[in-house]
């Protein structure tokens, strides 16, 4: 290769979107040839590029897993606590380095989207591209008539404020929520606010990606239709490219 700036080597490497790679150069987790990097700093062929002590390269494939997350397993890359990693159930047939997009809490279902497109997945994560995210959830006893209203047009709890983009009650205690934004365990603290407890709680959408019927545990590949709705999907506010 010609000469290339390192952060964007990195970035190639699948180890997240350039100015993450910044980040990891500004640590000093980064050697060339065995000399911490600098920010700015360009390598080419030949050199031997380190983050954190182990080699890293070019990923020549980029993957894009959609996976049926099980409840039970926990969405980041390593836990300190040993519980099961929704990663670990890709890790015997994928091997290429891919990470999450997004995260969804221990005891939910459903879509968890893994890729090593940093740069997709950096429009993803940011606020500006509001992905719809579409909830099923069950609860524990009958969920009341001023729910959905509530829940849409705002809802003050313990001094935060969620707010869905759509709710619809499907029966007395099943409901679909569609958030935006999707604060930690948004749903789970709405429905303890109406004294609810949600016996399940699934992703079934994630912008264009829907859920369908793959079976927990399991993930597929995008396909090539699938990965260019997913750039440039939009929502009301923001739009993929």
């Amino acid at each position: 290769m010609s000469k290339i700036r390192l952060q964007a080597y990195l970035a190639s490497c699948g180890l997240g979107s350039r100015r993450g790679c910044e980040v990891l150069i500004s640590q000093g987790r980064v050697k060339v040839d065995g000399v911490p990097a600098a920010l700015g700093q360009s390598v080419q062929d030949g050199q031997h590029v380190e983050l954190d002590g182990k080699v890293v390269k070019p990923q020549e494939k980029m993957r894009y897993l959609l996976l049926n997350k099980p409840p039970g397993f926990v969405s980041t890359m390593a836990d300190d606590k040993n519980r099961p990693i929704a990663a670990s159930l890709l890790a015997a047939t994928v091997p290429e380095r891919v990470y999450n997009v997004g995260r969804l809490d221990q005891w939910s279902s459903g879509i968890l989207f893994f890729t090593n497109d940093g740069s997709l997945a950096k429009v993803l994560i940011h606020p500006s591209g509001e992905v719809d995210k579409e909830y099923r959830v069950v609860t524990d006893l009958p969920i009341p008539d001023n729910f959905a209203s509530a829940f849409s047009k705002g809802i003050s709890v313990e001094g935060k404020t969620y707010k869905a983009k759509e709710v619809r009650r499907i029966d007395e205690k099943e409901a679909v929520v569609v958030l935006v934004e999707g604060k930690n365990r948004e749903i789970r603290r709405v429905l303890a606010h109406f004294g609810l407890r949600a016996l399940s709680l699934r992703r079934v959408r994630l912008g264009p990606l829907v859920l369908g019927d793959l079976p927990e545990g399991s993930y597929r590949e995008l396909t090539a239709v699938e990965v260019d709705s997913l750039r440039r999907y939009s929502s009301n506010q923001g739009t993929l490219v």
